[in-house]
């Protein structure tokens, strides 16, 4: 697997620069495409086919204002991208809702990046619900970039959670292109004492050979614990200064209804650090 297309979502918060930047050098790092996608917001059925005249002008003029905001961000987002020279880029506005335009378009990527969802930002609720909503339906790795801090520096320790379930193993798999440019990539399993089936489902030795053969020279530990795993994990991740953060998404794609797991919702909510995820 390589990263031949990555996209990112843009939109006017703060945050987007930080998000750019890190999809640019991931782009320029794996010589890969960079699609910016930005939701405008306009729904495709609001056009203006009422008779009263005010509430039709209301509809253009806000349409309007829609539009320019995301050509304004579009026009940012260029420019950035002039000085970050990735292999090559474009930006998208897709029209509708947030979710849908980066699912959809999103598909056609290797690669998803979204922000962490920020109870400040000014943005609507469907955005803030985005990381966790294109994780279930997109069918795509997602790099979640969190709400503060900068990430200029290369992705090179990257802490892996692994439990053996599909999850785990389809983020590893996507994963892939990060841990081969990683200086250095470790392996967790956390475990509940007296849990008999861990030493089946983990398979260590064999993940090990399977990472080897990708070109991936990994360490693994397991560690039993007695705390929430979202917190054993992300304080691992703090005590080996990590980078990056691969681990399964859980949770039940349908019908729009977000029911994550407690350790993918904590995880999601609290890291320090982009997570890269796939479900």
């Amino acid at each position: 697997m390589t990263l031949s297309t990555i996209a990112v979502h843009l939109d006017h918060t703060e945050r987007c620069e930080t998000r750019t930047v890190l999809a640019a050098r991931l782009a320029r790092l794996h010589g890969g495409h960079l699609v910016g996608i930005v939701t405008t917001g306009v729904q495709p059925d609001e056009a203006p086919a009422s008779t009263h005249t005010e509430m039709a002008d209301c509809i253009v003029g806000a349409s309007l204002y829609l539009r320019r905001r995301a050509e304004s961000v579009a026009h940012v987002f260029r420019c950035r991208i002039a000085e970050l020279t990735p292999p090559s880029f474009d930006a998208r506005l897709v029209d509708g809702e947030p979710v849908d335009a980066v699912v959809d378009h999103g598909r056609t990527s290797d690669l998803i990046i979204v922000g962490q969802a920020d109870e400040r930002a000014t943005v609507d609720a469907a955005v803030r619900q985005l990381p966790e909503e294109v994780m279930l339906h997109a069918g795509r790795p997602v790099l979640i970039v969190p709400r503060a801090g900068r990430f200029d520096a290369a992705l090179d320790r990257v802490l892996v959670a692994w439990d053996g379930s599909r999850e785990a193993s389809m983020s590893l798999r996507g994963a892939l292109p990060l841990l081969r440019k990683a200086a250095k990539v470790s392996l967790i399993s956390l475990l509940r004492g007296g849990d008999a089936n861990a030493g089946r489902t983990l398979c260590p030795a064999e993940m090990i050979a399977w990472l080897s053969r990708h070109g991936v020279q990994a360490g693994i530990e397991q560690r039993l614990t007695a705390m929430h795993f979202a917190d054993a994990l992300l304080d691992h991740a703090t005590t080996m200064q990590s980078d990056l953060l691969v681990m399964g998404g859980y949770g039940h794609a349908c019908a729009r209804e977000r029911m994550l797991g407690g350790v993918t919702r904590d995880v999601l909510a609290r890291a320090a650090i982009p997570v890269f995820m796939a479900h």
